[in-house]
């Protein structure tokens, strides 16, 4: 049975409130323990001011291999952040120069406000959406010229994407000044036996601009992807701000960092998670076929087992401090008692942006996550990237 590959498993973001951006990291509509670092070895010193975050500011020559853009619609950041990465993959795999959408929250966050373009440029072509539509797409995609894509069943007989339909999809490209007047709607997969047929069947001189509704990729991201998350790099921005707060709170000392996803839509999603083979963002703590199901203990770890590992690893990396990035309930008060034997200090944040919880965590001598949970994948996936450990609720 021909599977869609534009399925949103996701309700579209809602619109967080000015302030505190509400990005925890998954949409609930859908979504071994080794050695740390020491914490001499763990790079905290801050960025260097010569590393800028903005692209070069440079004219920019139009290439006649195309572009993709895309929409990061679905969900909260992780899911975008999942998103986002089997895009790069797709530009990259059909030869076109990736346009960098802006980030969705509330507004629409410029890609580089929270990570860098170099690392990204060493993968593949791309150009900041702003600078895009400023500097190129006046002349090459103009107003009159601009097709709206998405995916629509065959039998469905739909000619038409609703681009803008509701929010986010609105907001968002009016944030880029776009409006479509025409659609190309495709009834292909972003799977590899299929890419060739996107090369054949959308040449670039005749469909310049790739515009999507969604982003051409699957959820939950692929595991040949992942590795891809090294090139997301953060911001200088992001990280001076991160290194200030670990510095000035665990001073050349060793600390844990954990994930606890327990507010109340979560409970219920949790709900439904038992016996599943695939859930959210779990495969990335075993793959759909490696004969393991999901468990309520995974999703919603109780009190007993979030002491219990927390204190494994508190033992086995002779940490001094525990971080907590949370939605709800950082238990610090249990956290403290329990591991008042070992004198650690349990802090917890709370940060104005989601995005420095994810970079303390990041630098964290040992990662406790969710494995259901995007904002946990989005973590991980940094810390492989760096051989940092990880570990699971429920799991390890």
């Amino acid at each position: 049975m021909y599977i869609n590959p534009y399925v949103y498993l996701f309700i579209p973001l809602a619109c967080a409130l000015p302030g505190k951006i509400d990005a925890e990291g998954d949409d609930l509509v859908s979504e071994k323990l080794s050695t740390s670092t020491p914490a001499a070895d763990r790079d905290t010193s801050e960025p260097s001011s010569s590393s800028s975050n903005l692209a070069t500011e440079t004219k920019y020559e139009w290439n006649s291999n195309g572009y993709v853009i895309f929409c990061p619609c679905m969900g909260r950041f992780g899911n975008q952040a999942d998103h986002y990465l089997g895009a790069i993959a797709f530009a990259k795999a059909i030869g076109r120069i990736l346009v960098l959408p802006p980030w969705r929250t509330y507004r629409n966050v410029g890609f580089n406000e929270w990570f860098k373009v170099e690392p990204l440029q060493e993968y593949l072509p791309v150009i900041l959406a702003e600078d895009f539509m400023k500097q190129l797409a006046p002349k090459y995609w103009p107003p009159g010229k601009r097709s709206g894509w998405c995916w629509q069943s065959q039998q469905s007989g739909t000619t038409t994407c609703d681009m803008k339909e509701g929010n986010p999809f609105g907001p968002f490209w009016d944030g880029l000044d776009v409006d479509f007047d025409d659609y190309v709607v495709y009834h292909i997969s972003y799977d590899d036996y299929e890419i060739d047929q996107w090369k054949t069947r959308y040449p670039p001189d005749k469909y310049p601009v790739m515009a999507f509704k969604g982003a051409p990729a699957r959820f939950p991201i692929l595991e040949k992807h992942r590795h891809l998350h090294k090139y997301l790099q953060w911001s200088d921005t992001i990280m001076e701000e991160a290194y200030e707060y670990i510095n000035r709170t665990f001073p050349g000392q060793k600390y844990v960092g954990i994930h606890l996803r327990n507010e109340v839509d979560w409970e219920r999603a949790c709900e439904h998670a038992e016996g599943e083979k695939t859930y959210m963002a779990s495969t990335q703590c075993f793959a759909a076929h490696a004969g393991k199901t999901v468990t309520k203990k995974m999703c919603l770890p109780s009190k007993e087992e979030v002491l219990r590992l927390t204190k494994n690893v508190v033992i086995s990396t002779r940490a001094k401090h525990v971080y907590v990035a949370t939605d709800k309930n950082p238990m610090i008060a249990e956290l403290e008692e329990h591991l008042k034997s070992q004198k650690v200090k349990v802090h917890h944040l709370d940060p104005w942006l989601p995005q420095l919880d994810l970079a303390i965590l990041g630098q964290a001598d040992h990662f406790i996550g969710n494995c259901i949970s995007s904002f946990s994948a989005f973590v991980k996936r940094e810390r492989d990237a760096k051989n940092k450990p990880t570990s699971f609720w429920g799991f390890s």
